[in-house]
């Protein structure tokens, strides 16, 4: 065997790895993916095992000092001139940044937003928040949008972090009462004064806050989530056919659990809610089908295959 052979036989192993962790852990993310040509695909496949890597640590059991050292070791490797042999996920991202023009260094960004997580920082103002959105959110967003392509990226740049910024919020409405057993609490402090709530729960986990005022607090929260989205969405014609298809199916597959969550908030503060798998397949079709349509810029005829 060639030594040309043997690295190619060691990147597509770190490529299959890194696809069965996106198969088997990114429920929301894979939609999206499926509609991407192959070499997409894997190049985001590995950018999303990186990522996931870096949330399990922050998530993990670990002390907070361990977890914390885990995030710097992390934020070591990025900086390493070549990946280890044995990391099949940083040998996949490597060779993924070889092909698209990854912003590399938005990996740091989500270590930043990590840290914070496990320091358990709170927020003041929404504008506190959206900074953390912009380092958890925001940051794959810009990694994705060098794999996706762009003809104006400086233009895309922002509309990709603001697409990030709207799933990252509806991932905390999702999240708000799984959170709040963790001991994390996201939403902005001047928002819970402002509709009397504390997000104080009792020894089953339930809010205390009268239901009303919670959830006007969900719906208040869910506006401003539909304002980036409305910014994060004129992504879409910036893109080719089956970028923008993926892109519309993950932002669609969120902007209908936030309708759902805005819809009934008593139920989405009870317990988490998801879309049944059924119903993320009809919105990735049906973003196939826009695409089909013209939407988004024409793909690369090698792009389909």
């Amino acid at each position: 065997m060639t030594a040309e052979r043997g690295e190619k036989d060691a990147v597509e192993k770190a490529y299959r790895h890194c696809e069965q962790i996106m198969r088997s852990q990114a429920r929301n993310f894979s939609y999206g993916l499926r509609l991407l040509p192959v070499p997409k695909r894997r190049a985001l496949s590995a950018v999303y095992a990186l990522a996931r890597r870096i949330d399990d640590i922050a998530d993990g059991d670990a002390p907070a000092g361990e977890r914390l050292a885990g995030l710097s070791a992390v934020r070591a490797t990025l900086d390493a001139a070549a990946p280890e042999a044995h990391d099949l996920v940083l040998v996949a991202l490597s060779e993924a940044a070889r092909r698209y023009p990854l912003p590399l260094g938005a990996f740091a960004d989500l270590v930043d937003g990590c840290v914070a997580d496990v320091r358990g920082r709170t927020y003041e103002t929404f504008e506190d928040l959206v900074g953390y959105c912009r380092c958890v959110a925001g940051s794959i967003g810009r990694l994705s949008l060098g794999v996706f392509g762009a003809d104006d990226v400086e233009e895309a740049t922002p509309l990709a972090d603001a697409l990030g910024v709207a799933l990252q919020i509806t991932n905390i409405l999702r999240d708000l009462r799984e959170d709040r057993g963790s001991g994390r609490i996201y939403l902005p402090a001047e928002d819970l004064a402002r509709f009397g709530c504390t997000l104080d729960v009792d020894a089953s986990g339930r809010f205390l806050d009268p239901p009303e005022r919670l959830a006007g607090l969900v719906r208040f929260e869910a506006d401003r989530a539909r304002d980036w989205f409305a910014t994060g969405m004129r992504l879409l014609p910036r893109l080719d056919a089956r970028s923008a298809a993926c892109t519309a199916t993950m932002a669609g597959i969120y902007r209908c659990l936030l309708d759902r969550i805005t819809a009934d908030p008593h139920r989405a503060v009870a317990g988490r809610l998801s879309l049944t798998t059924k119903e993320k397949s009809v919105v990735a079709v049906r973003a196939l089908a826009r695409a089909g349509r013209g939407r988004g810029r024409p793909a690369d005829r090698a792009g389909f295959r």
